[in-house]
């Protein structure tokens, strides 16, 4: 299998909080006399991962906790990187924090790595050795080129800054300017503690178009988050007429999570030549109904055009159950066609392993033969 999108792990053991806090997008406690134990995820977590660690199915979330503890991170790491059957993984290196790198992540997995570059955090990085707007912008050009080179693909948040409804064109130099100036004045002023952040939304259409004229895979945030973002803004189809004014730069585009508008971003890939869908965080959350979130996606978007991803970030148990809720889904969704005669047992087994992993090689050029670190 092939994750094309994940982020770094924890290098330490979390204690029961930070652990907890991984199973939720919120940023507030659980309900009163609960923990995020209880959610789809939570469940999930108890159902694949105790007996990963030699414990039975479901068990408390103490007795699981304690075993991770008498393990330790990095065994506990390795056992469940290894049992998700992930091979190769593209990894969004824009999170913060003492994170694994990408290629930590494939030795542990015993597989290869690939980084996908998060655009804004590129951008944070250069203004802040940059003096002036000019010097911004170019030594900006200058770093997407070269990040261009060795990278799998772009990653943009511009829906967690901004919204997904942007002008769909590229800004012109002036108001360009303009804008690289307010932003590099804002953030020298010192007033405001969110000013750091790139959410302008000149600055954001520049970093996508400076991206997309690279023709590198562009991921774009859709759908499901934390409370950062408004998710009324984070519909696929706001993006409807950037998808086709960026069409003529070659630039595959792909929709991660969707939910809850995957259905959306599956006619979006069913339509436009260049655009992708991939519903990997929205899977890992819904748990035991991860098969009616996959089984609507794959009512209209072309079998070439869906990817797996986990979208796991600080615990390797979210690789896990990524995974392994993702295999259950597409292999019940595809077993119940067959059985019904829908499908032949052949379509369904080349399917199953386009949306796996020959999918993502085809779109990010990746080699199928590579066994090791890249």
């Amino acid at each position: 299998m092939v994750d094309h999108h994940c982020h770094g792990l924890l290098r330490g053991e979390p204690d029961a909080a930070a652990f907890e806090a991984y199973l939720t997008e919120s940023d507030a406690p659980a309900a009163p006399g609960t923990s995020y134990f209880d959610t789809q995820l939570g469940f999930a977590v108890r159902r694949w991962c105790p007996p990963l660690l030699g414990l039975p199915p479901h068990c408390p979330p103490e007795r699981y906790l304690a075993r991770r503890r008498e393990l330790g991170a990095a065994e506990v790491t390795r056992r469940l990187l290894r049992a998700a059957g992930i091979t190769e993984f593209l990894v969004d290196t824009g999170l913060p924090g003492d994170l694994m790198s990408p290629q930590e992540v494939a030795e542990a997995a015993g597989g290869a790595a690939r980084e996908i570059v998060r655009l804004e955090h590129l951008a944070e990085r250069v203004a802040d050795a940059s003096r002036t707007a000019d010097s911004f912008l170019a030594t900006l050009d200058g770093a997407v080129r070269g990040a261009a080179l060795t990278a799998a693909g772009f990653k943009s948040v511009a829906a967690y800054r901004y919204g997904l409804d942007l002008a769909p064109t590229p800004p012109a130099p002036a108001a360009l300017r303009a804008a690289a100036d307010r932003w590099l004045a804002a953030r020298t002023d010192g007033g405001d503690p969110d000013a750091a952040r790139l959410a302008d939304p000149v600055l954001l259409r520049h970093l996508l178009w400076s991206a997309a004229r690279t023709a590198l895979p562009l991921q774009l945030h859709t759908g499901f988050g934390d409370p950062d973002l408004r998710l009324d803004r984070c519909d696929p189809l706001l993006l409807t007429d950037f998808i086709r004014a960026v069409r003529p730069t070659g630039c595959p585009l792909i929709l991660l999570h969707g939910y809850p508008y995957h259905r959306g971003a599956a006619y979006l890939a069913a339509v436009y030549p260049h655009v992708y869908a991939d519903v990997g965080l929205a899977l890992t959350h819904t748990g035991a109904r991860a098969g009616a979130v996959l089984a609507e996606v794959l009512e209209v978007a072309p079998f070439g055009k869906v990817l797996f991803s986990t979208d796991a970030y600080g615990l390797p148990e979210l690789y896990a159950v990524g995974a392994l809720l993702f295999r259950e889904a597409l292999d019940a969704t595809l077993a119940r066609w067959v059985r019904d005669g829908a499908w032949s047992a052949a379509d369904a087994e080349r399917v199953a392993a386009l949306v796996a992993a020959g999918n993502a090689r085809r779109v990010y050029g990746l080699n199928s033969t590579i066994t090791g670190n890249i």
